[in-house]
């Protein structure tokens, strides 16, 4: 007995493998392309992700290899300076985020801060809310961006010249008198109190504002673990440091970028009239195509031959001998063509050499082969001129020789 379910069973299944059969081909075919370009496929995506790894990596730098970062035991680290203001009794609190900045300030009255933002992070709103939250600013190695947004005291002065060994202090600052000099290097500024100048009224490397709450330190290496314990830059450093119980040193890092000042996207850089015309050209692009391919069919590869004539290859040849004055090369392509083709005459094989040329010439002309040998083998013409009588030579013992 048939049962009334059949069809109704029969039309979803027929149903069902007419839809999924597009998808199928799809996946076929985008699995075959893969095949096809699976090396390209892994070199892009290669690229790519040393192009990330590189961006990120100079960008910022893990902690243990920053500069003057607090855990960076490398000669441009400042693990050293940390710990010896700790062993002085200053507390040394490291932060790497702006978050984390604020509340370390916050928790400490008048605690000193040591700011290095060596990629420019730090927005002008960010800084001088970090200038009102500390007791007072150490910057190092400023930019110009850092430094016009905290004072308008201090500018910059410019590098301190290559080769200069030391600085001394040159000013009535007591911490640079206590310290004496220091290794030079980095840059320079101009300002209401300067210390360890290049040059007598010149920019200094060390420079204070008016009211004595920030210090600008132009060199980085100066307070590196490499140079700490040269002349006097640990006492320098501990003793510009060192004035509070509390130090916040901070670096910022990709994370204090404020979200406002991400670049704009491509949406927002397109004009408005791009959003109603760009799907429309690429509708007609796409049309374009399937009109002038079907048109057109496949492509065909086909190889075209290209003839040229011997003269003018010989002619093209013999202008670049002209040209370069190979004389000598020119005088032994046309002795080995003529002997060639005069061996050919007479039969005497591919590895004939020259003795057996000269005697079979000499022997049909019947001329001493001392003589053919001159003209043949020995002559070598010196100049254009004496190629081109030679050459005139050749072809006419050549016709001679071949000729009966």
């Amino acid at each position: 007995m048939e049962t009334p379910v059949a069809p109704a069973a029969f039309e979803q299944h027929s149903g069902g493998t007419s839809t999924a059969a597009p998808v199928a081909s799809a996946s076929a075919l985008f699995t075959a392309w893969a095949r096809r370009h699976v090396v390209w496929i892994v070199i892009g995506a290669l690229f790519a992700g040393m192009l990330v790894y590189v961006t990120v990596s100079k960008l910022q730098a893990p902690a243990e290899t920053a500069v003057l970062s607090t855990r960076n035991p490398a000669p441009e680290g400042g693990m050293a300076l940390a710990e010896i203001l700790r062993r002085h009794g200053v507390t040394v609190t490291a932060t790497d985020s702006l978050e984390a900045t604020h509340a370390a300030l916050a928790g400490s009255d008048h605690a000193t801060l040591l700011l290095y933002d060596a990629h420019g992070f730090l927005e002008e709103e960010q800084l001088v809310g970090l200038a009102g939250a500390a007791g007072r600013v150490v910057l190092v190695a400023p930019r110009l961006r850092t430094l016009g947004a905290l004072t308008q005291d201090i500018r910059p002065g410019g590098v301190v010249p290559e080769g200069t060994g030391t600085l001394e202090p040159g000013c009535g600052r007591a911490d640079a008198q206590a310290a004496g000099p220091v290794s030079a290097g980095g840059f320079t500024y101009q300002g209401p109190e300067l210390c360890y100048r290049t040059r007598p009224e010149g920019p200094g490397m060390v420079a204070g504002s008016r009211d004595g709450q920030l210090l600008v330190v132009g060199s980085t290496a100066l307070l590196g673990n490499g140079l700490l314990d040269e002349e006097g830059n640990a006492a320098l450093a501990l003793r510009s440091l060192g004035t509070g119980q509390d130090l916040v040193w901070y670096t910022p890092g990709l994370g204090d970028i404020p979200a406002g000042n991400d670049a704009p996207t491509l949406d927002e850089l397109a004009p408005p009239w791009l959003a109603f015309l760009g799907p429309w050209l690429s509708v007609v692009a796409l049309l374009s195509m399937l009109w002038r391919g079907r048109r057109l069919g496949p492509l065909v590869f086909e190889p075209l031959p290209v003839v040229v004539k011997a003269a003018e290859t010989a002619e093209g040849r013999a202008r670049l001998y002209q040209d370069s004055r190979a004389v000598e090369r020119a005088a032994d392509n046309l002795r080995a063509g003529a002997m060639t083709r005069i061996a050919r005459h007479f039969n005497l094989g591919a590895e004939a050499d020259a003795d057996a040329v000269v005697d079979a010439v000499s022997r049909r002309l019947g001329r001493p082969p001392q003589e053919i040998r001159t003209v043949l083998v020995d002559h070598r013409p010196q100049s254009e001129g004496q190629l081109v009588q030679w050459a005139q030579q050749i072809e006419r013992l050549e016709e001679e020789a071949t000729a009966r």
